[in-house]
């Protein structure tokens, strides 16, 4: 269990002793916030004038109010969050499935060059074959031209 904390502060002019499992720079800081929002309503005349029961519970609703706000942006940040999580789940689903997509046509390729390669090879021998076929073609017409002369 935590080790509570005990902390004098002063709210409202009076002081007060705070007791939480809060570091005691936490608990100043509330005290500051309570402080800060009796005096920002201290300057509305219509405040001033209420019974200290109604001003208190003004207060109370005011930084009620200052609460559910709080949460209401937290719940919006949240889901913007979620939203980005999501968003970047989706961007590396797609990048994974764009590098298996990659890696497969970069094989593709691979054997797609090695086949040229192996039909280059081949041209080449037949290229070579044909060329000493029409060398020998060449031979022997050179040679009937030669005896019919």
């Amino acid at each position: 269990m935590a080790e509570k904390t005990d902390t004098e502060v002063v709210i409202g002019g009076k002081v007060l002793t705070l007791r939480g499992s809060e570091s005691e720079e936490y608990l100043q800081r509330v005290a500051a916030y309570i402080n800060g929002k009796i005096a920002e309503y201290s300057k509305i005349e219509s405040y001033i004038k209420q019974s200290t029961d109604l001003q208190s519970i003004l207060l109370e609703l005011n930084i009620a109010d200052d609460y559910f706000k709080a949460k209401k942006q937290l719940e919006i940040l949240q889901e913007e969050l979620d939203n980005k999580d999501k968003e970047l789940y989706d961007a590396k689903h797609n990048l994974i499935t764009t590098q298996i997509k990659l890696k497969s046509m970069d094989e593709t390729l691979r054997e797609l060059q090695k086949e040229n390669n192996e039909n280059q090879k081949k041209i080449i021998k037949l290229e070579t074959k044909l060329g000493i076929s029409n060398s020998i073609d060449e031979a022997r017409s050179e040679a009937r031209n030669g005896k019919k002369q």
